[in-house]
């Protein structure tokens, strides 16, 4: 019988990107290679929040959960939305949170059989 091994590529293989494009995904991956920038996408990703929430859930000072949610506007991680005085911060699209899905779906598989 043979096995094929779908799940393990992707359906289209990618067509290697421009340089440009790699270094921007490259910048992606190192933002959200800190945890606590991490940290501050995932309590993002219900429902806009403000910073004082955002802080407070994850007992952070709200100087430093403002300078992390720049970098991640700055990078199309996050988008702001002013509603009144205050600023809710929420994914910047679906790609995000699918991206993030993926990857803890990813790090949940058991690692064995994959050495082949």
């Amino acid at each position: 019988m043979t096995h094929t091994h779908d799940h393990l590529h992707p359906a289209q293989p990618i067509a290697t990107p421009p340089e440009e494009a790699i270094g921007q995904l490259a910048d992606l991956f190192h933002l959200l290679g800190d945890a606590t920038r991490l940290r501050i996408v995932l309590a993002c990703l219900a429902q806009p929040t403000a910073v004082g929430d955002i802080a407070a859930t994850l007992s952070l000072s709200s100087s430093l959960v403002s300078h992390h949610l720049r970098l991640l506007r700055a990078a199309r991680i996050v988008k702001a939305e002013r509603q009144g005085k205050q600023v809710f911060y929420s994914a910047a699209d679906a790609h995000i949170s699918s991206l993030l899905s993926t990857m803890f779906e990813h790090i949940a598989e058991p690692a064995n059989g994959m050495d082949a």
